[in-house]
């Protein structure tokens, strides 16, 4: 996981400031061909950037987009798979960067679905990536208002399919976890979109950008440890493992599930948790904090 937030900072920091919206990085906007997860869930995203989307009768979700020059890709995934690009009717996101939130305008645009955000990151998604706490202004994408603002655990529904939105700040300080069930091979499972819970470059402790953050960190993590997890999926196919579990799944298609990784999700959580609590203790002692802050499982 560290490996793809330290090529995320380096490519920021090399992205000119005045330019007027961060350019995609090539190696993760690959094109991808689109598969089924289980049931009405599907893998529409690109190599190294996720988009998911969920199907209903009545329309459907897309939860994340990747960078606006993702758009064709994701429309073209959507059709290879035999759906419509029109019947996209909400979009849904982790967080507000670029890599996720970039082609948003473009497919509110295209479909006039309805976009859905956090209140924390909400102002990001207006000001297009403006002024982060982290990135300034250098990881800047189309501005786009949502349409509405979600609350904390109340189901975003659509024909009867609910998502429904866990706040786990501390990446972002909108940054939304997402839950819902599907049937697999005859069984219900409960699948977690996990939302990151890196610190690419971040200072943790006493960041006067966001006070709280070491906070929303370890009340973020205990969140998600909450979360009852089957099928375990994030925004970024590295850190759920999705090439070794695709393969896995073109060699045995009737064998169990390989998304199915309840065990992998609690790895995720633990190395986050780890990461954080290095880097706390780190900066706390350059700080002259004695005392390193740490989470609890």
């Amino acid at each position: 996981m560290r490996r793809i937030f330290v090529f995320l900072c380096m490519a920021l920091a090399s992205f000119p400031a005045l330019a007027q919206y961060a350019p995609a990085n090539a190696d993760w906007n690959r094109p991808m061909p689109p598969f089924r997860i289980a049931d009405n869930l599907y893998y529409v995203g690109v190599k190294g950037v996720a988009a998911y989307l969920i199907v209903t009768p009545q329309g459907d979700m897309l939860l994340d987009i990747g960078f606006r020059e993702t758009v064709p890709l994701v429309e073209a995934s959507i059709r290879k798979l035999g759906f419509h690009v029109g019947d996209v009717h909400i979009l849904l996101l982790s967080h507000a960067h670029f890599d996720h939130a970039g082609g948003l305008a473009a497919m509110k645009s295209a479909t006039h679905a309805r976009l859905l955000a956090s209140p924390g990151d909400a102002p990001l998604l207006e000001r297009g990536g403006r002024d982060d706490f982290a990135f300034g202004d250098r990881a800047r994408f189309p501005p786009v208002k949502p349409d509405g603002l979600l609350q904390n655990g109340v189901p975003v529904r659509l024909d009867g399919v609910e998502m429904t939105p866990h706040f786990t700040p501390g990446h972002t300080k909108g940054c939304t976890t997402w839950t819902t069930t599907v049937r697999d091979r005859g069984q219900e499972r409960h699948v977690v979109f996990a939302c990151s819970l890196s610190t690419p470059g971040y200072q943790v402790v006493n960041n006067p950008k966001y006070p709280g953050m070491l906070q929303d960190y370890k009340t973020s993590i205990a969140t998600m440890r909450g979360l009852p997890c089957d099928i375990f999926l994030a925004a970024h196919p590295e850190q759920f493992g999705m090439n070794r579990k695709l393969a896995e799944l073109k060699k045995h298609p009737d064998g169990p599930n390989p998304f199915v990784d309840p065990a992998g999700y609690k790895a995720y959580l633990d190395e986050s948790e780890t990461e954080l609590n290095e880097k706390a203790a780190a900066q706390g002692r350059k700080q002259g904090i004695q005392k390193p802050a740490t989470t609890a499982h």
